[in-house]
């Protein structure tokens, strides 16, 4: 809280040292209210459509007002015309947003047209619906991890100061050779600055996130961000978004991930010219904005046109972006290229470029956020290596700290990353290992290793625990979780690598509690020979006497317990207490669940206590079973003793890791009794 605190006062420094001109520069204008508005009306709007930045203009006749219903937002209906928009075919994507004024008086933004419609015919979204965007409560934005550094921003004022003094002096003729060099010195002062301050400002932040984890926390920062090229044309209200970065899968998984309306399409139409973070942009009404989620190798985002502002605040685009209410996205300028005109969807395509600022709401009439203030974000990196094609590719991509989206957006990271690099959607099988640093964490970091196989896109599959995780991170009752980074390693190798346990026979039978028997596990690999493992077990040394069930099985098969018998044979329901749960807890719990790979033993449930004769009967058969395993030992039979290092045991259970996946489970039987002999 303290470093926030000290974030929101650097903001209000830095909009004293942009100085009072700006603010005033941009304030806000009178308006129309929707009542007020006529038919007949002539009005302009203005907007950017080509590379000179250059805000154009072109007329609009307002030909009415439609009302949607009490509580709905009304809409102005107008047409445009003029030789802007006729050279651009009508009203496109990515115009959205660009104010429209009547007398000097601003009416509200275009939003939208009517889909196989006249591009020409539009409507427009009142200002007086937009405005109370600015007063809605903002609660986002409260983390540890802030990107503004207040030190450095001076600093480089400063520096770009010394330059612009230099560079005075020798227009009035007074510079000698030093004075030059000087300025020329200044001058590469301040773009090497601007070059690094948004890693070196990333930096502070995860190194004072770090100091305030626990003291056995890992305190390697993660500072491989990669550049910032967010570029996405905008789009029609609720049917278009744009990412980067993605394959045709890729983008089909984010969209059904994030549960995104069927209408509403992904597109990856643009380029790329974001080099990091402005900390003295300045925005009018008609200059391209964009908004964005997700920004780096990855991008999530929009395009769009400022409608008013005042101040360092402003308003944009006439409709949502996601429509998710209060959030905390990335506010970004924008540079257009050009346009392509269409019937239905012609489009304005824009390069995002710089982070300058932060978006803090999303709702059906527009978005709105401020100049200056920056969003809390999460450095992801995620490094992939497929076997069959000899690819090693490392991503890295920031994600603006908004809990609503973590858990999907980090999945469908790591998804495209697999997907893109290992180019197939074919039986593969992948081991994925994730670290989360985070201060819900015990010991401040989640660290999870796991193998996957699948016929067909094993991506999809091994993503899973990551978003369970980031998940549960997310819904931490008690307060919001300071998120450092989330690295991830993923390796693919082509076919199927899984295996099946064919027999657990136990070196002895009778045992005492508290003593340690190996029980020699036979595996069958797919397509391969035999291999048996030697793993030791400790019995309980609360076991009471008599025969103990013992399940063998994989880690990644759920095992039967008592609760569960009892609910399937009486209708009994167990108490869920996951809700009684700390997160802490629950991370580890998730941490401590069975790998696929893991061949485990425990206690097994039992339907039904068995009866003395087939006691005896088991007992028996596994002692015959221990009688011929002996013997295939001395005949030098194949037995591999796993390193002791690999069993992670807790009480009752024995677990250890194998490079195959373990997909079945089979039963052995001890028989306890407390007189036994060591």
């Amino acid at each position: 809280m303290h470093r926030y605190l000290k974030h929101v006062a650097a903001l209000g420094i830095a909009a004293a040292l942009w100085g009072s001109s700006f603010l005033s520069a941009y304030a806000m204008p009178e308006i129309w209210k929707t009542s007020e508005i006529t038919p007949g009306m002539e009005g302009t709007a203005y907007t950017v459509v080509d590379h000179t930045g250059e805000i154009r203009d072109f007329h609009v006749d307002i030909i009415g007002t439609v009302d949607n219903g009490k509580g709905s937002t009304p809409m102005i209906m107008a047409k445009a015309s003029g030789p802007v928009v006729e050279a651009a075919g009508g009203i496109l994507q990515g115009m959205s947003g660009s104010p429209v004024y009547v007398d000097g008086k601003l009416v509200g933004a275009v939003a939208a047209g009517l889909k196989e419609m006249t591009p020409y015919t539009f409507f427009i979204t009142p200002i007086e619906n937009m405005l109370p965007l600015w007063s809605m409560p903002d609660t986002k934005n409260k983390t540890h991890i802030q990107t503004f550094d207040l030190k450095k921003y001076a600093a480089d004022k400063e520096k770009e100061k010394k330059a612009q003094e230099a560079k005075d002096k020798k227009k009035d003729g007074k510079d000698s050779k030093a004075e030059e060099e000087a300025a020329e010195e200044a001058a590469e002062e301040v773009k090497e600055s601007e070059r690094v301050h948004h890693e070196e400002a990333m930096e502070d932040a995860i190194a004072a996130a770090i100091a305030s984890l626990p003291q056995s926390a890992d305190a390697n920062a993660f500072n491989a961000f990669g550049s910032l090229h967010f570029d996405a044309p905008s789009y029609q209200p609720k049917t278009k978004l744009f990412v980067s970065g993605f394959t045709a899968p890729g983008m089909k998984f984010l969209h059904d991930t994030l549960g995104l309306p069927a209408e509403t399409q992904l597109t990856s139409v643009g380029g790329a010219s974001g080099a990091g973070t402005r900390y003295d942009a300045w925005l009018e009404p008609g200059s391209a904005v964009g908004v964005a989620v997700v920004c780096g190798d990855f991008t999530v985002g929009a395009t769009g046109t400022v409608t008013a502002t005042d101040g360092d605040r402003i308003l944009a685009f006439g409709h949502p972006f996601l429509h998710k209410g209060n959030v905390n996205y990335f506010m970004t300028d924008a540079t257009v290229v050009g346009t392509i005109s269409g019937q239905s969807n012609g489009m304005k395509i824009a390069n995002v470029g710089d982070i300058i600022g932060r978006i803090s709401q999303d709702r059906e009439t527009g978005i709105a956020g401020r100049i200056g203030e920056f969003p809390s974000v999460v450095p992801m990196k995620i490094r992939v290596k497929d076997e069959a094609l000899g690819r090693d590719t490392t991503y890295a991509a920031r994600i603006a700290y908004d809990e609503d989206y973590l858990p999907q957006l980090t999945a469908g990271l790591a998804y495209a990353a697999v997907s893109k690099t290992s180019d197939t959607l074919g039986e593969s099988t992948a081991t994925l290992g994730f670290k989360i640093r985070t201060n819900v964490a015990q010991k401040g970091v989640f660290d999870r290793k796991n193998m996957f196989y699948n016929t067909t896109d094993v991506g999809q599959v091994a993503i899973g625990e990551l978003m369970q995780t980031m998940g549960v991170i997310c819904a931490d009752t008690d307060k919001e979780a300071d998120i450092i980074d989330v690295q991830v390693d993923v390796d693919v190798a082509p076919g199927r690598k899984t295996a099946s346990l064919v027999s657990a026979i136990p070196s002895k039978t009778t045992v005492r509690p508290g003593e340690t028997v190996n029980i020699q596990t036979t595996i069958k690999p797919y397509r391969g020979a035999k291999e048996t493992l030697s793993i030791p077990y400790t019995v309980p040394k609360a076991q009471r006497d008599g025969v103990l069930n013992l399940d063998v099985r994989g880690g990644g098969m759920v095992p039967v317990t008592p609760l569960m018998l009892l609910q399937q044979t009486t209708g009994v329901t167990v108490q869920d207490d996951s809700k009684t749960q700390t997160t802490a807890d629950r991370l580890k719990s998730l941490a401590e669940t069975g790998r696929n790979n893991e061949i485990i033993i425990a206690p097994g449930a039992s339907a039904q206590p068995l009866s003395a004769r087939e006691q005896k009967r088991l007992m028996r058969e596994t002692a015959e079973a221990a009688k011929r395993a002996a013997e295939a030992e001395k005949k030098q039979h194949k037995i591999t003793l796993l390193p002791d290092e690999t069993n992670h045991q807790t009480p009752g259970q024995s677990k250890f890791e194998t490079k195959y996946i373990i997909d079945n489970a089979i039963h052995t039987t001890l028989h306890v009794d407390h007189r036994a002999e060591q």
